[in-house]
């Protein structure tokens, strides 16, 4: 029997460590149902552990090392690869391929349009198949289509491969965030999530470096966008397939790992109340998120910023060009659109981490872009006001730290594995919706103002804040909800979320209090967190605001 005395906790511990007991693998085996997560089968199988400190954070240390840089490469090329008809926009394509203005704004649009399609696919895939070998696969055929795509010289042809592509990125994004719950606790999943979604940033930057060499090259036998479909195709494909090779199914099955490394992994998890991975799909789960008001609102916040963030991300360099610059300068002058991406999506994710909370956060963020767009909008287009015209353009590029945000908020909230996949897919759906609309509501023929793009954006920016302040107010009737029902099942009313504990929550009683939080949940057979419960069946499941 598992030894049940508290324990000092030390008082070393790193800002995203959490509580976790300190004694040797009981051998204990407890029967679970079939219908548990496969994490709470390894736990009866290999046996209850608990671990240091010390321990914790060398897993810790070896999965970041392991699987962020591999999420992170995959998010990056999905984002080359989507991104490379934005860089090619201004080398010709539109003359090369005979493209009309609808037509090209119908290449941005037809992507998202196929990832909208092939959302609930790859939410199925994801519960029942291995989530290293799907991502992997997607990876390599989706770089395989970016590269043929440089064999296509007509809208016809361009259309439909920019349509597979957007079949096989369908999966990455939800993959994404599927492996951020499945090895990090909640407190760490804001910051994970950001790293991974800062690769947009970074696509800027490495995007507009490639292209800008890449356009130099002159070619009698190929167009310059040919050259550049080629080239980052290629180096996906290759990426895949390391990916494949490198990357583990779930923390029970990294073999990278030692057996008690793999229990560790597992064990800290459990804290999330949201599972692990279940490989059994739940129908009872789906139809829980379609019913819960919380998803609907994340449903309607990520419409609205996809939006915006379609269309700028589209006609983002037509718009640079027409401020003025010549077509290698638009270039150059986007290269810091990345930059400020990349600082605005990890400080931001910082900030809510830091504060406990993202609602607060997302409404500051939409500030700075209804700033930017007012500018756009306002200042006229001349040489003089270049500059502010600028300023205006990085502001709205601000924009990219809202998804990611909405993105972690969502899944943070959300259990059960069925329905975390499910949820995630409406989410996409939500963004491939709103990068879908985005293209079409910018024109080639309202250069150089587009004003009813911009218009349309600002509008999106205004809801986005409001929203960012009335979710918090549900979560809270939600927190309350539960609480009441914990009561009413003999439970304590008032509990600690142990996956969010924060080094300054570790001292004098408020340890104790998680400590015996902890003991009061310790066996599997009386633990929800590891039951494949979903979140509004799960009372002992608390939102984070």
């Amino acid at each position: 029997m598992t030894d049940n005395t508290p324990k000092q906790v030390p008082a070393a511990a790193d800002a995203a460590d959490v509580i976790a007991p300190v004694e040797e693998t009981t051998g204990h085996v407890h029967a679970v149902s079939s219908r548990a997560d496969k994490a709470a089968q390894f736990i009866a199988e290999h046996g209850e552990i608990t671990f240091t400190y010390e321990e914790e954070r060398e897993v810790l240390r070896r999965i970041d090392l392991r699987i962020l840089p591999l999420i992170l490469g995959a998010y990056f090329f999905q984002q080359l690869d989507k991104s490379s008809l934005s860089y090619v926009s201004i080398f010709g394509i539109m003359e090369d391929a005979n493209l009309k203005s609808i037509e090209y704004s119908w290449l941005g649009s037809i992507l998202y349009l196929a990832q909208l399609i092939f959302q609930p696919l790859a939410a199925f895939l994801l519960v029942k198949l291995p989530t290293g070998k799907v991502i992997g696969t997607a990876v390599i055929c989706w770089g395989t289509c970016a590269a043929i795509m440089a064999s296509c010289t007509n809208f016809g042809s361009l259309l439909a491969i920019r349509f597979l592509l957007g079949s096989f990125e369908a999966m990455i994004a939800p993959s994404c965030l599927a492996v951020t719950q499945m090895w990090w606790r909640r407190s760490e999943q804001t910051l994970r999530a950001s790293y991974w979604n800062a690769m947009n940033g970074v696509t800027f930057i490495v995007g507009s470096l490639v292209t800008y060499g890449l356009g130099h090259v002159a070619s009698t036998k190929i167009y310059r966008y040919q050259t550049i479909f080629i080239f980052c195709g290629v180096l996906t494909v290759l990426f895949g397939i390391n990916f494949l090779i490198f990357m583990p199914d779930s923390p029970m099955e990294a073999k990278y790992l030692s057996e008690r490394e793999r229990s560790i992994a597992v064990e800290r998890l459990r804290a999330n109340q949201m599972g692990v991975a279940s490989r059994q799909w739940k129908w009872d789960h789906v139809m829980e998120t379609f019913t819960d008001f919380k998803t609907l609102l994340w449903f309607i916040l990520i419409v609205a910023i996809s939006i915006a963030s379609g269309g700028i991300s589209t006609f983002g360099n037509l718009i640079l060009k027409d401020f003025g610059f010549t077509s290698f300068n638009a270039i150059l002058f986007s290269m810091p659109t990345g930059a400020i991406q990349v600082a605005i999506i990890i400080g931001s994710a910082w900030i809510a981490t830091r504060i406990g909370r993202k609602g607060i956060v997302i409404t500051g963020l939409s500030c700075l872009p209804t700033i930017g767009t007012i500018l756009m909008l306002t200042v006229p287009r001349n040489e003089k006001n270049k500059g502010v015209l600028l300023l205006g353009y990085y502001l709205v590029q601000c924009l990219g730290a809202i998804t990611p945000m909405v993105y972690a908020w969502s899944a943070q909230n959300t259990g059960g594995d069925t329905k975390k996949k499910t949820s995630s897919a409406m989410m996409f759906m939500g963004m491939c919706t709103g990068n879908v609309i985005g293209p079409l509501l910018y024109n080639t023929k309202d250069a150089p103002l587009y004003r009813p793009g911009l218009i349309a954006n600002l509008v999106m920016f205004v809801t986005v804040g409001i929203l960012g302040l009335l979710i918090p107010m549900y979560l809270m009737f939600l927190n309350r909800w539960h609480s009441k029902k914990r009561e009413e099942l003999g439970k304590q009313g008032n509990i600690i979320d142990e996956s969010m504990v924060r080094r300054k929550d570790m001292q004098g009683s408020k340890a104790v209090e998680i400590e015996q939080n902890e003991q009061a949940t310790r066996n599997i057979e009386d633990d929800n967190g590891l039951n494949d419960l979903p979140d509004l069946k799960n009372e002992d499941f608390i939102y984070v605001y």
